[in-house]
Order: C-alpha cells, then sequence, then structure tokens
C-alpha cells in the first residue's frame, strides 16, 4: 500500500510537471490585459509576455515572476520593432520608484527581458545592504539579489542624478546591478545619466556584459566617475565577465569615463574603449582595484597580451567596424571566441562580424554578435540644459501628428539652423538646413505623411546648442 502511494505522488509529480509546460502561456500586450504591469502580475512561471509596438507609460516590477517579457522581435528578428515597442518611465506613481524596470525578488537567468527600448526612466531611492546608505540607482533597470536575462534592448535617455531626499548619491543610469548574476547581452545603452555609472553600475556582484554598445552615457563626478562601466567591490566568487562590448565617447569629469575598477578586479577582453573623456584615463583603477586587459583596443593604449592602441576606423551610424579597421580580427584567436559562420561560405564571418571567423574586438565580434539597432545620426541628450530650463523654446502642434506638425522655436539670437528628425535609436530620418536665423520665434511645418507610425525624436540644433523634443506620428 505503502509503495503505490509513493508511486501515484511521483506519477501526480511528473504530470504535474509536464502540464506545467503544457499550459506555459503566451498573454498579448494590449490584447489580453490592457498595460504591461497587468500582463506580467497575471502571468506565472514559464509564461511569455508579448508586448505589441507602442509607448507604454509604466514603471515595472517582475516581482519574482519567472517569464519573458519580449516585443514582437523575437518572432522575425526585426529589429524595428525595438525601437517602436517603448517603456518610457518618465511618469512614475511614486517619484522614488523612478526606474523603468526592476528586478530585486530573486529572478534568475530564466527571466528574461528583450526587444524594447526603455526611456525616461529617473532611477529608485535603494538602500544599499552593505552600508546602509540610501542611493537613486538605475534610471532604466534596477536589479537587486537577481540574475535575470537583459538582452537586444536599447536603453537610451534614463537618469539617475537626483540627490535629495535622504540620497547620499545617484548613478547608474542606464542599469544598477547589486548583488546578482546576471547577463547583460546585445543591447545599446547610451545618452544615459548618472552621478557615478553612467552606463552601468555594478556594486558587489557578478556580471556577464557581451556584445554591447555602451555610448554616450555622462554626467559622471563622483566616485572615480566610471560613466561607461562602474565597478565597485565583489562578493563571493562570482565572476566580471566583460567581453566583446564597444565602449565609447562616455564622459567623467573625474576619475574615467570608459571602466572603472573600484576597490575590486576586473577582466576585459575583446573590447574596445575608445574616445571616453577625460582622453587620458581610458581605463582607470582606484583604491586597490586592478585591472587585466588582453586582447582590447584601448586608446592611449594598455599593457596585456594582444591589446592594441590603434584608431578602430568604426562606421558613424552604429559603431560597426569598417574594412580598414585594425580591430578585424584581432580579438582573442581561442576557438570559443570565434565570430559565427556564414552560411555557405566555410571559414568566413557571419554579419556584423567581417574578415575570417577569428575574434573581431568591439560589439559586433564574437560568438554573440548581433544586430540590436544604430546610433548614428543626432549624438544629443533628450532635455539638455537649455532644454529643461526653457522648455517653451520648442513646441509642436498637432502631436500625434498624421500628416503634418508645425514646429515652433525660439532663438536667443541669431543663428545658423538645422531641423534634424531621428527614430528613437538615433539614426537620422530627416535632415534639413534652414541656414542663418534671426532672433526671435519661428514656424517650420514638417511633413510627415511619409513617415510611418511611431515615436520619432525632433532636434532644433543651432551652432552650440540643441533643442530635442518627442514626435509622435498615428494615421
Amino acid at each position: 500500500m505503502k509503495t503505490k502511494s509513493i508511486k501515484i505522488v511521483l506519477t501526480c509529480l511528473i504530470l504535474s510537471g509536464a502540464f506545467t509546460q503544457v499550459f506555459a502561456r503566451i498573454i498579448r500586450i494590449p490584447a489580453d490585459h490592457a498595460t504591461i504591469r497587468e500582463g506580467i502580475q497575471a502571468s506565472v512561471n514559464g509564461d511569455t509576455v508579448v508586448v505589441s509596438p507602442g509607448e507604454y507609460f509604466e514603471n515595472l516590477n517582475f516581482r519574482g515572476k519567472k517569464i519573458v517579457l519580449t516585443s514582437l522581435w523575437y518572432q522575425a528578428r526585426d529589429t524595428s520593432y525595438i525601437r517602436t515597442t517603448i517603456i518610457n518611465g518618465s511618469q512614475p506613481v511614486q517619484a522614488d520608484s523612478a526606474s523603468c524596470v526592476i528586478f530585486s525578488h530573486g529572478e534568475d537567468a530564466s527571466t528574461v527581458l528583450q526587444g524594447f527600448t526603455l526611456t525616461g526612466g529617473k532611477g529608485t531611492k535603494w538602500r544599499d545592504i552593505h552600508n546602509g546608505s540610501s542611493y537613486r540607482e538605475g534610471g532604466g533597470i534596477l536589479i537587486e539579489l537577481s540574475s535575470p536575462v537583459i538582452r537586444y534592448n536599447i536603453i537610451i535617455y534614463n537618469r539617475a542624478i537626483v540627490t535629495t531626499g535622504g540620497v547620499e548619491s545617484a548613478g547608474g543610469g542606464g542599469i544598477r546591478i547589486g548583488d546578482g548574476n546576471p547577463q547583460i547581452l546585445n543591447n545599446i545603452i547610451a545618452f544615459n545619466q548618472g552621478k557615478y555609472g553612467a552606463g552601468i553600475v555594478l556594486n558587489y556582484t557578478g556580471v556577464s556584459i557581451k556584445n554591447n554598445l555602451i555610448a554616450y552615457n555622462t554626467g559622471s563626478s563622483e566616485y572615480y566617475g566610471g560613466a561607461g562601466i562602474w565597478s565597485y567591490n565583489v562578493h563571493g566568487t562570482d565572476e566580471r565577465i566583460i567581453e566583446n562590448n564597444t565602449i565609447v565617447n562616455n564622459e567623467a569629469t573625474t576619475g574615467t569615463g570608459g571602466v572603472l575598477a573600484y576597490s575590486c578586479k576586473l577582466t576585459l577582453r575583446n573590447n574596445i574603449v575608445w574616445g571616453n573623456k577625460p582622453a587620458a584615463k581610458q581605463t582607470y583603477s582606484a583604491e586597490g582595484g586592478s585591472m587585466v586587459a588582453t586582447y582590447c583596443d584601448i586608446q592611449n593604449g594598455q599593457a596585456g597580451k594582444g591589446n592594441i592602441k590603434t584608431d578602430p576606423l568604426m562606421s558613424d551610424d552604429g559603431f560597426q567596424l569598417t574594412d580598414l579597421s585594425p580591430c578585424l580580427d584581432k580579438g582573442d584567436s581561442t576557438d570559443i571566441y570565434n565570430d559565427p559562420e556564414e552560411s555557405g561560405h566555410p571559414g568566413m564571418a557571419h554579419t556584423p562580424a567581417r574578415a575570417t571567423l577569428r575574434n573581431d574586438m568591439g560589439a559586433y565580434g564574437g560568438p554573440g554578435a548581433a544586430i540590436t539597432g544604430y546610433l548614428g545620426g543626432v549624438a544629443t541628450e533628450v532635455g539638455t540644459a537649455y532644454l529643461q530650463e526653457n522648455p517653451e523654446l520648442l513646441q509642436n502642434y498637432p502631436n500625434p501628428a498624421s500628416q503634418y506638425t508645425v514646429i515652433s522655436y525660439t532663438l536667443p539670437s541669431a543663428e545658423p539652423v538645422e531641423l534634424k528628425v531621428t527614430d528613437l535609436s538615433g539614426r537620422v530620418i530627416s535632415d534639413i538646413p534652414i541656414g542663418l536665423t534671426p532672433a526671435g520665434q519661428h514656424r517650420f511645418t514638417l511633413d510627415v505623411s511619409r513617415f510611418q507610425n511611431g515615436n520619432y525624436f525632433y532636434c532644433v540644433e543651432l551652432h552650440d546648442q540643441r533643442m530635442v523634443k518627442k514626435l509622435m506620428v498615428v494615421r
């Protein structure tokens, strides 16, 4: 009788596992639920929440759900879905919980966030479990005691800069990671701001950071800067793998604008670290920190096997390597780091990798090489100080627009003016030179009849200022 009972229990357990697999659901937003938050709440472990294109003004918390949250990118790997499926964290219910997405309930690698543009996040007030102080961190994404997979996202124009309300400092404008071991793969992390670690903050954590473009993150003025990647201390034995990334044009006013090892050891492999400010310190080790770099292209050079210090010769539209780049086939030659192979062309790399199968340095080399989007065009930050202080100086109506919109702007003095329209990744859609324009208020009628439905930025560009706002096209 006892043996029979055990068999019944085992059978039930097996069937239970089978039913979990069979009944894993696809929850569609907005078809099944109006908001992404409602979709996450309705999900159970193993479900996939699929979000249709649109802009969703939400601040999400996975609350331990082991699910996949994805745009339609997952079906055809069409990167246009990444640009047009937007989680905008700029309208939080609580000002102190303003990250676009939070993972803080032990999520593991079965929890995946992929295929979105995350923008407008302002960070979350967060108590550091190691020193007890409060910080505002994770403008785009906040990860604590969790290990999710973050892949194929554009994490752009987020901030963690506000230090009022008992906050010690603010950092991790793009991503803040603490006490976990997540995977950060194939993302664009750009134009974010933080008083330290404007791009990525690593605090007592393991991590795998591979094939990311980390660019134009600014404002890092505290704790040795680290505008591209800021890394502090290590808890336990988890590794920090920083491999095949392009870390360029980030800016700090102290320490380094590139990669910081602060009281910790970092290992870099197959990366491009170039054009960060201050230029003399592309990488920096502080307060007992150390860094081992191999097969990297680091401006001004760094000791290490296979390292070079030569202009990487990247394209302007997406930081891909050109045919003349010295970074082609110069990464680690060990087979496990090879570029993917082109079907039908043995020994040749598959796009976006180039040349032969040997690893290409930077985000578009190595076994994980893939395209997430482009970051060409307007290299500016939405909401420059000029626009923040004078928001009335740039307006447009109607917005959303279907056929045309009238852009009105005010100049404080006579300026040569150029009007640019970009998609959310920064790719220029329209470039209109207006020419020398006198001081005062002006109007320009922009024809959007040939624009696809979606969200854009329009930029009135002066010789030393840029005014940028968002435009939606809907028909």
